[in-house]
C-alpha cells in the first residue's frame, strides 16, 4: 500500500464503540463520536474528533484522521449502531443522544452498512 495517509500512524484514540456522525450545517462534514467503557476507578468516557479529513482502512480497523490532527483507531466490529440498536453505555449514549437533541443543525447518525471510504473519500474531492 503506497502513498498512505498515515505512514507513520499517530493513533491518539481507541475507541471501544464508534459511529459516524453526518453533520449538516453550511456544508456536510462528518465526525467520529467514541466511547469507552469505565473501570473500577474511573467512569465511562466519550469522545468527538474535530471533524474527519482523511481515512484508511486494513482488516479489522477504520483510522480516521481529524482536522486537528489526532487519529482514531476504529474496531470494525465495534461500530455502536447495529440494527436500530446503540451499542454505547448508557451514560455515553445520553451524551450523544444529547449531542444530537440540542444541536442547531441536523445531525444523523449513519448506518453501520454505509462505505465509509467511498463516503468520506468522496467527500474530500468535492
Amino acid at each position: 500500500m503506497e502513498d498512505k495517509i498515515f505512514d507513520i500512524r499517530n493513533i491518539t484514540e481507541k475507541p471501544e464503540s464508534w459511529v459516524i456522525l453526518k453533520i449538516e450545517g453550511n456544508e456536510t462534514y462528518y465526525r467520529v463520536f467514541g466511547g469507552w467503557r469505565g473501570g473500577y476507578l474511573d467512569g465511562d468516557r466519550w469522545k468527538m474528533n474535530s471533524g474527519v479529513v482523511g481515512i484508511e482502512e486494513d482488516e479489522d480497523y477504520y483510522y480516521f484522521e481529524g482536522h486537528s490532527g489526532s487519529c482514531y483507531q476504529c474496531r470494525k466490529s465495534g461500530y455502536g449502531l447495529k440494527d436500530g440498536m446503540y451499542w454505547f453505555r448508557p451514560y455515553v449514549q445520553d451524551v450523544l443522544e444529547n449531542i444530537i437533541e440540542k444541536s442547531p443543525v441536523p445531525i444523523e447518525i449513519l448506518d453501520k452498512d454505509i462505505d465509509f471510504m467511498n463516503l468520506l473519500n468522496q467527500n474530500k474531492d468535492e
